[in-house]
C-alpha cells in the first residue's frame, strides 16, 4: 500500500494540531481555568502520537507519550498546570514540531535534537509521579478483596475465554466468511454468549453489500490453548482488531479491553455489557435495584456503586468504564469537523479559471450590446449575475480569518517579554476578520517586525513605567476590521511613543531632509521607513539597526496597501496597515487617458466630476471641492502619454485612508469586473501601477496603485508650497 499521501496528510494535520496545542497552552498561561482547555491539549498530543505510530515515527511516539502522560495527570487533577509546568510544556510542543519537521524532510534526528528532547523529559519528571512507571499498581479495596481472587469481570463467564473482534471492512470483498470463523470456534468449545456490534452500520442509501460493518464480543467455554484460538483468526489477523482474554484473567485485562473499545457507547451499563464484564441479567438486576432505591430513598443511586456492592464487577473495571464514558461524552460534545483539506494549487487554479470566465463574460457583453438583440441582452445580463455570484463564492474559499495569524504572536510576545525582563500583554480584537490567504502569508514578516519593535523600543521597562505612573505591564493590541472594501490592521502599544524631534535630527544627519525644511508630523513619522534610520539608543538582537521597517513598507506596498503612523510621546504608538481584501478579482472603474486604458479600484472612488466645473486654486494643481482643497494629478503627465482626442477632462476623486486626491483622465467608461494580473519583473520599478488586466476587447488595461498616486499628488503640492514660501521669504 502506498502511504505517501496519508503521510503528507499527517504532516499537515500535525501542524494544525501543534498550532492548536500552542494556542491552548497560552490560554492556560493567561489564566484560563477551563478543564476543556487541558483536554484540547491532551487530544492534540494523543492524536499526533497515535498517527505517528501508524507510520513508524518512533521518536515522535516515544517523546509525545511522556508529554501525554503528564497531560493525562493534569486532566485527572492529580497535578496543577502551573507556570513552571507551562514553561516546560511549551518547549515540549516546539520539540514535537522539530521532530515532525525532521520526519517531513526525511532528516535524521541528530544527537543535539535527541539530547534536547531528553533534557525536556528529565524536566517533566517531577510532574510524572507514578505515571512514569509502566507497571499498573493494584489497588485493593473491601469490595474487591473477596472478589473471586481478582479474576475476570462477570460472575457467570469467569471460567471462559473472552474474544473481542472487529473484522476489517474489506473482509467480504477479499472472499472471507466471518461466520466460518465463528463455526470453527464452536469446534473448540461452546459459545455461551455472543454480542453483535452494529454501531458502524450506515444508512440504507450508503450501505455497501461488499463491506463488513459488524463486530463481535464472544464468550467461549473451551479447554483449547490460546494458540489454537488465535489460529482461528490466522487469515484475517492483519486487517482485523482481535483481543483474546484467557479464563480467570486479571481484572486489568478487562480494564485494557474497555479502554480500547472503538465504539462510542454513552451509558455505563452498555460499556460493561459490551466488554462482557457483566451480563445483561446482572445489568437488569442492578437497574432494578437502582429503581427500588429511588422509590424507597427518594434519590437515584449510582449504577456503578450498586454493581460493586453486589460484587458483580470489580471497582477498577467500573472506574475504567466511567473513564471510557467520560471520553466518549467529550468526543460527542466536541464540534463536528466540517472542514475538508484542499490543495492550495487547486484552489488557485479554480480562481484563475473564474478569472478567465469574467474576462469572457465581458467579451460576450460587448458582442450582445453591438447586436442590440433585447432577448440576448437579457440572457447575457442574467449570465453576468451568475458569474458575479460564482466569483464571490470562489473568492470566499480563499478568505481566512486573520485571527490565526494574530494568535502566533502570543507566543512571540510571551517569550520576548521574558528575555527583555518586561511585562507585556497581547490583546486581540477582530480576529474573525477575513482576508485573502495569499495576503495573510505575506503579512507575517511585516507584522513580526512591527511587534518586535514595539516590544523592544516601544514598551518601557517596569521601572520607567512606574516612574510615568503607568501599569507595570505594557499592552500591545492587534486589531482588524473591514473598511470600505479594505481591511485595516492596527498595531497599538501603550509605550513611550515616537520622538518627532529625534526623528527630524536623525533624518538631517542622514541627509534625508535639509535643515529648515518644514514637514508635518505624519511626514516625519514616515521617515522611519527609510533604510538605516533608527532612533534607538542602542542596538539589540531584536532591532535598532534601522533594518526592517523599510522592508515592512516595501512588503505592504507590494500588496497594494499603505501604512500610517500616529504617536504621542509617553502615551504610545499606533500603526495602521490598509490593504485590499483580495488581489485576485476586483471591482474596478474603466477610464482612458491618452488612448491608454486604466482601471481605478472601485472601493477607492468617492465621485467623478467634470474638471472644468470646479474652482481651481491659483498656481496649484488643486481644486476646491465643497470647501476642501483636493490636489490632483494628470495621468497623461506622470506617465508621459500622448494627448488623446478629448476636449473635456474628468477628475476621479479617490481616497485611501484619510488622504484624498484627484486623478484627471480623458474619458470615463464605467464599472467593470477586473481580473488582476501581476506585472512582469521589468515593470517592478514603475510607480503608480499595481497590476494589469485584460479587457473584453482584448486590450490591456493598467490597474492604478491609488495609495502611491495620492501620496505623489500630496507630496508634489507640499513641495510646491514650500518652494513658494521660500521665494516669498527671499523677496522679503
Amino acid at each position: 500500500m502506498n502511504l505517501d499521501g496519508a503521510l503528507q496528510t499527517f504532516f499537515a494535520e500535525a501542524e494544525d494540531l501543534l498550532n492548536s496545542m500552542e494556542a491552548a497552552l497560552l490560554r492556560l498561561d493567561e489564566g484560563d481555568k477551563d478543564m476543556e482547555t487541558i483536554n484540547e491539549i491532551f487530544r492534540a498530543a494523543h492524536t499526533i502520537k497515535g498517527s505517528a505510530g501508524l507510520f513508524g515515527l518512533n521518536d515522535i511516539v516515544s517523546f509525545t507519550h511522556i508529554v501525554e502522560n503528564v497531560l493525562d495527570r493534569a486532566r485527572d487533577e492529580k497535578i496543577t498546570v502551573s507556570g513552571d509546568l507551562l514553561s516546560i510544556l511549551l518547549p515540549c510542543r516546539d520539540h514535537i514540531a522539530v521532530l515532525v519537521e525532521n520526519a517531513m524532510h526525511e532528516r535524521a534526528n541528530d544527537e543535539t535534537c535527541l539530547a534536547q528532547g531528553q533534557a525536556l523529559l528529565d524536566a517533566l519528571k517531577p510532574w510524572l509521579g507514578v505515571a512514569a512507571a509502566p507497571v499498573i499498581a493494584k489497588q485493593e479495596s473491601n469490595a474487591s478483596a473477596g472478589f473471586f481472587d481478582g479474576n475476570t469481570g462477570g460472575s457467570s463467564d469467569r471460567d471462559s475465554w473472552h474474544i473481542s473482534v472487529r473484522f476489517g471492512p474489506d473482509l467480504l470483498r477479499n472472499g472471507m466468511d466471518p461466520f466460518s470463523i465463528l463455526r470453527f470456534l464452536r469446534t473448540l468449545g461452546e459459545i455461551t454468549h455472543i454480542t453483535t456490534i452494529t454501531e458502524h452500520l450506515p444508512e440504507f442509501n450508503d450501505f455497501d453489500p461488499e463491506q463488513l460493518y459488524l463486530g463481535f464480543e464472544i464468550t467461549l467455554g473451551s479447554n483449547a490453548s490460546q494458540q489454537q484460538i488465535e489460529d482461528a483468526f490466522m487469515f484475517v489477523r492483519e486487517e482485523s482488531s482481535i483481543k483474546i482474554i484467557p479464563p480467570r484473567s486479571n481484572i486489568y485485562a478487562f480494564v485494557n479491553l474497555i479502554q480500547s473499545l472503538p465504539e462510542n457507547a454513552q451509558r455505563l451499563g452498555e460499556i460493561l455489557v459490551k466488554s462482557h464484564a457483566i451480563t445483561y441479567q446482572e445489568l437488569e438486576a442492578a437497574l432494578a435495584t437502582q429503581k427500588n432505591q429511588a422509590k424507597a430513598l427518594g434519590k437515584v443511586g449510582m449504577l456503578g456503586d450498586i454493581l460493586i456492592e453486589e460484587q458483580a464487577v470489580a471497582p477498577e473495571i467500573v472506574n475504567a468504564a466511567l473513564d471510557k464514558q467520560k471520553k466518549n461524552n467529550e468526543k460527542k460534545s466536541s464540534p463536528e469537523n466540517r472542514f475538508i483539506r484542499v490543495d492550495a494549487e487547486r484552489l488557485d487554479k479554480l480562481i484563475n479559471l473564474i478569472g478567465e470566465l469574467v474576462i469572457n463574460r465581458q467579451r460576450v457583453d460587448l458582442l450582445a450590446s453591438k447586436m442590440g438583440n433585447p432577448t440576448l441582452i437579457e440572457a447575457v445580463t442574467s449570465m453576468g449575475n451568475f458569474t458575479e455570484a460564482i466569483r464571490d463564492a470562489a473568492l470566499t474559499l480563499r478568505m481566512v480569518p486573520i485571527g490565526d495569524t494574530f494568535q502566533k504572536f502570543k507566543r512571540v510576545v510571551r517569550d520576548t517579554a521574558k528575555s527583555l525582563n518586561k511585562e507585556i500583554e497581547l490583546e486581540i480584537e477582530g480576529a474573525e476578520t477575513e482576508l485573502d490567504r495569499s495576503m495573510v502569508e505575506k503579512l507575517n514578516d511585516p507584522l513580526m517586525h512591527i511587534v518586535r519593535n514595539a516590544m523592544d523600543h516601544g514598551i518601557e521597562s517596569i521601572s520607567v513605567r512606574q516612574a510615568r505612573n503607568k501599569p507595570d505591564s505594557g499592552t500591545i493590541k492587534l486589531t482588524a476590521r473591514h473598511d470600505a472594501g479594505n481591511i485595516v490592521i492596527g498595531i497599538h502599544d501603550d509605550g513611550g511613543g515616537l520622538d518627532v524631534e529625534k526623528i527630524r535630527k536623525k533624518a538631517i544627519t542622514n541627509g534625508l531632509i535639509e535643515e529648515g525644511v518644514h514637514l508635518s508630523r505624519q511626514e516625519l513619522f514616515q521617515l522611519i521607513f527609510h533604510p538605516g534610520l533608527s532612533t534607538a539608543e542602542q542596538v539589540t538582537n531584536l532591532s535598532g539597526r534601522g533594518v526592517g521597517m523599510d522592508v515592512v513598507k516595501r512588503n505592504i506596498e507590494e500588496l497594494q496597501g499603505g501604512i500610517e503612523i500616529e504617536s504621542e510621546m509617553g502615551v504610545g504608538t499606533s500603526l495602521s496597515i490598509r490593504l485590499p481584501l483580495t488581489l485576485a478579482i476586483i471591482d474596478g472603474f474603466h477610464v482612458t487617458a491618452g488612448n491608454i486604458d486604466f482601471i481605478v479600484p472601485q472601493n477607492t472612488i468617492l465621485e467623478c466630476v467634470d474638471l472644468n466645473s470646479l474652482n481651481h486654486v491659483q498656481g496649484q494643481n488643486c481644486v476646491n471641492l465643497r470647501g476642501d482643497q483636493v490636489p490632483y494629478i494628470r495621468l497623461r503627465e506622470i506617465f508621459s502619454l500622448q494627448p488623446g482626442n478629448h476636449s473635456r477632462e474628468k477628475i476621479v476623486v479617490v481616497q485611501f485612508g484619510e488622504k484624498r486626491a484627484g486623478i484627471v483622465v480623458d474619458e470615463l467608461h464605467g464599472e467593470i469586473q477586473t481580473v488582476v494580473k501581476p506585472m512582469g519583473p521589468i515593470f517592478q520599478a514603475l510607480k503608480g501601477i499595481g497590476g494589469s488586466s485584460l479587457l473584453g476587447t482584448g486590450a490591456v488595461a493598467l490597474i492604478l496603485d491609488i495609495q502611491q498616486l495620492i501620496s505623489f499628488a500630496i507630496n508634489r503640492e507640499h513641495l510646491r508650497n514650500n518652494a513658494f514660501s521660500v521665494n516669498i521669504q527671499e523677496q522679503e
